[in-house]
């Protein structure tokens, strides 16, 4: 397991974690001679592209390799940045959204489009899933509506079975009105509509209530992989599965830590967390 203090970088105490993921990369940028860029906003972000050598900074060179020898992972990777537009002027390559430092996709691109990741049988207990396919990510459940009609938006992962939705430094996991969340066919055979939470009449764990419905329509486990230094995040999930009405339903709902998993890693992929995000795999 690679500790804290193996990683050789300097982060001073009580900084965010979006602050931290910015100052990582930024020197382990001017430290390995990256192309980079600075985005604007309160906390910059640090934009990465790949060089002429072909190497790109926001990611584990064995997973960019199988990434760009993949068609539909290498075109996951082509969405542009929404901030590309207006810094062309500083820049000489469009952003992407998954240049960006703190992007939770990236995470969860380095973890399992790494060669080595899904070829033993540590990570898919952690996971609980047998299968050892090839990752499909945007994938879109297509959840049921009422009238015969599916909602058309994505969860970040699919393995096998398993839904997986990765957050990092998100603030949330997005609000609904009620209106749109009473859309959904299996509501109220799924969740105590009651004991959602909402706040200022919207619902919380707007991702996860899709997440959950989709899991009930196709008999799949839903996963939530998040920061274990975000317990905000924690909470919501939370909250969200107190909601749910079927007990075998929420034993294929779950909750597992980038920190949790990076120990089930490849061990050139942990030092990579490390350094980089700053993930620690648990013992």
């Amino acid at each position: 397991m690679i500790t804290k203090e193996q990683s050789g970088i300097d982060i001073p105490n009580g900084i965010s974690l979006r602050s931290e993921l910015s100052l990582r990369a930024l020197r382990l940028a001017l430290a390995r001679g990256w192309l980079y860029e600075r985005s604007d906003g309160a906390v910059p972000s640090i934009i990465f592209g790949r060089d002429e050598g072909g190497r790109h900074g926001n990611f584990h060179p064995d997973s960019y390799k199988a990434i760009c020898a993949n068609d539909a992972w290498a075109k996951r990777i082509e969405k542009v940045h929404t901030a590309s537009r207006r810094m062309r002027a500083r820049s000489n390559w469009q952003w992407k959204e998954l240049d960006c430092c703190n992007s939770s996709d990236a995470l969860l691109m380095n973890i399992f489009c790494h060669p080595e990741t899904m070829a033993g049988m540590r990570i898919r207990n952690v996971l609980n899933t047998e299968s050892n396919t090839l990752p499909e990510f945007g994938f879109k459940p297509r959840v049921p509506l009422h009238a015969a009609k599916h909602d058309s938006t994505e969860v970040d992962m699919k393995i096998g079975d398993l839904l997986i939705e990765a957050k990092l430094t998100e603030s949330d996991f997005q609000s609904a009105d009620p209106k749109l969340i009473s859309r959904y066919r299996d509501l109220d055979s799924v969740f105590e509509p009651s004991s959602l939470p909402i706040r200022n009449g919207k619902h919380g764990g707007y991702q996860l209530i899709r997440g959950t419905l989709a899991a009930y329509a196709s008999n799949c486990s839903f996963c939530v992989l998040c920061d274990a230094r975000r317990p905000d995040l924690m909470e919501i999930w939370f909250k969200v599965l107190s909601a749910v009405r079927l007990v075998d339903l929420r034993c294929r709902l779950k909750l597992l830590t980038w920190q949790e998993l990076a120990s089930s890693l490849p061990n050139d992929l942990q030092e990579f967390l490390m350094e980089k995000y700053g993930i620690c795999g648990v013992a």
